[in-house]
């Protein structure tokens, strides 16, 4: 890898890096206050609108965003027609949304749904209006911006949230939270990034991205919509308290997960487009974002399996352990996220939407079964079979993806193996610490202490490459930080 564009990724995986960490811990924060202060049923409510939610935005996006990144001679008036059909579109969905808002309670027996539905399908106008600003960010790999922006809205959000709840507004304080750091984000990014609409439409350049982004869209559509259905059927097939627990546990996983795959997605997708015509550095910079990408998740998440129990009893307290349970099993699977996104983004990098989309429809086809067990079994079948179907997913990904630059799926896993073996080792030291008689926060530092030592001293003494690697970039950024 070159040094100007190992420089250029190490700078945006920083920046990236720090965005995510630092918005996430500060959500993940307000969210220990919350939880506290409000109910699983509560968080509930909101996880049935934030699905919702989630499914118009990437409709609403329709892969636009990602066909400017990939075009190398993107012009004013591309970014002008995306804005403004996104704009449009969002209006269509939030009327959408308003006028469903009461068949929605009906059918999930809500009804304080009707009101919060209403009122938080405004996120999706706000959203909206940020999209290019974002997109433009991220094809200059300028993640700096967007973590200022982000820490504001996410403090400032907290700050509402907290405010709220402590005033006894229950569910509204989630959404006042969440209406909050939208529209927060989107009036800074306004504010720093200066880009500003000509407000002209261009047919020929609509077609172009079109035919690119309609694809990736309906990829986006289909994984966002599974993803968020098996919230919908823990929530209808059981109770809405039960879909509290559950999504509270998620989160937990989203800490490490989420981050790091959307700081890979973010990242390795303009990098890598940009040397998508050089097959040996591309091979080189896609292989090496895999082995250090692997170690941290697979560290991180069966870390955080691990210390499950202790970690919620101590955070937020007993009433959450059945999200304990939840999140043991969610972390397996959770740690092959960012695998996936790098796969993924290769697709992407070499113009491949129409394979993308194939994948995506194969896969969820596959994840029928899990979904199944969750209707007519139970939440634990689910999330096993959850499991089984990311591993299923990660050897269609790496095998279509691989073929492009000559790194197999075979190699990929030689690769991955060393990082695998030394996170399991890991966590099942730390979870035979369980045995022992002490209180959760004393277990709690046992555990992590425990883990930290394991982790450095088999990385140390079988001298990991990944891991010399990382340690070399923090302790170069720390020397110079001295400086």
């Amino acid at each position: 890898m070159s040094e100007s564009l190992k420089k250029k990724t190490v700078r945006g995986t920083f920046w990236s890096a720090v965005d995510n960490i630092a918005n996430q811990g500060i959500t993940f924060l307000v969210g220990l206050v919350l939880a506290r202060l409000l109910s699983p049923h509560e968080y509930g409510l909101i996880g049935y609108i934030m699905i919702i939610v989630a499914i118009l935005n990437s409709i609403v996006d329709s892969g636009f965003s990602n066909a400017l990144i990939r075009k190398k001679d993107a012009v004013e008036i591309d970014y002008d027609t995306t804005f403004i059909f996104n704009l449009v579109l969002s209006f269509l969905m939030v009327a959408l949304m308003y006028l469903c808002a009461p068949w929605v309670s009906s059918f999930l027996r809500e009804p304080e749904l009707i009101p919060l539905i209403r009122v938080m399908s405004v996120i999706i106008v706000i959203n909206a209006l940020a999209i290019i600003q974002r997109t433009t960010l991220i094809k200059r790999v300028d993640f700096k911006t967007q973590t200022k922006v982000s820490l504001i809205a996410s403090v400032t959000s907290g700050v509402i949230g907290i405010g709220m709840a402590l005033s006894g507004y229950g569910v509204w304080s989630l959404a006042g939270q969440q209406l909050c750091r939208q529209v927060v984000n989107t009036v800074f990014l306004w504010i720093f990034n200066k880009w500003t609409p000509k407000w002209q439409f261009s047919w020929n350049s609509f077609r172009e991205l079109f035919n690119f982004g309609w694809k990736l869209m309906v990829s986006q559509l289909i994984n966002v919509t599974w993803k968020e259905i098996y919230q919908l059927v823990i929530g209808k097939c059981y109770s809405t308290a039960t879909l509290g627990q559950y999504t509270r546990g998620k989160q937990f996983s989203d800490i490490f997960s989420s981050n790091m795959t959307n700081v890979i997605q973010r990242v390795s997708y303009p990098i890598l487009s940009s040397i998508q015509d050089d097959k040996k550095r591309l091979k080189e910079g896609y292989r090496r974002i895999i082995k250090i990408t692997m170690l941290m998740s697979f560290v991180l998440l069966f870390g955080l399996g691990a210390v499950s129990d202790s970690l919620i009893t101590v955070l937020i307290g007993n009433k959450w352990l059945e999200g304990a349970e939840y999140l043991r099993i969610i972390v397996i699977s959770a740690s092959l996220y960012p695998l996936h996104a790098i796969n993924l983004n290769m697709l992407q990098v070499q113009g491949r939407s129409d394979l993308f989309l194939k994948l995506e429809i194969i896969k969820k086809v596959v994840g029928v079964g899990p979904l199944l067990l969750g209707i007519f079994v139970n939440i634990r079948w689910m999330l096993w079979g959850s499991v089984l179907v990311g591993i299923f997913d990660y050897f269609l990904n790496s095998y279509y993806s691989g073929k492009f630059v000559g790194y197999s799926t075979i190699s990929q896993i030689k690769d991955i193996m060393p990082s695998l073996c030394i996170a399991i080792v890991m966590a099942l030291c730390v979870m035979a610490l369980t045995l022992l008689e002490m209180s959760p926060i004393c277990m709690l530092i046992v555990q992590l202490c425990t883990g930290a030592a394991i982790i450095i001293g088999l990385c140390e003494a079988f001298r990991l490459p990944e891991y010399i690697e990382i340690k070399d970039t923090v302790l170069g950024v720390l020397g110079r930080n001295k400086k």
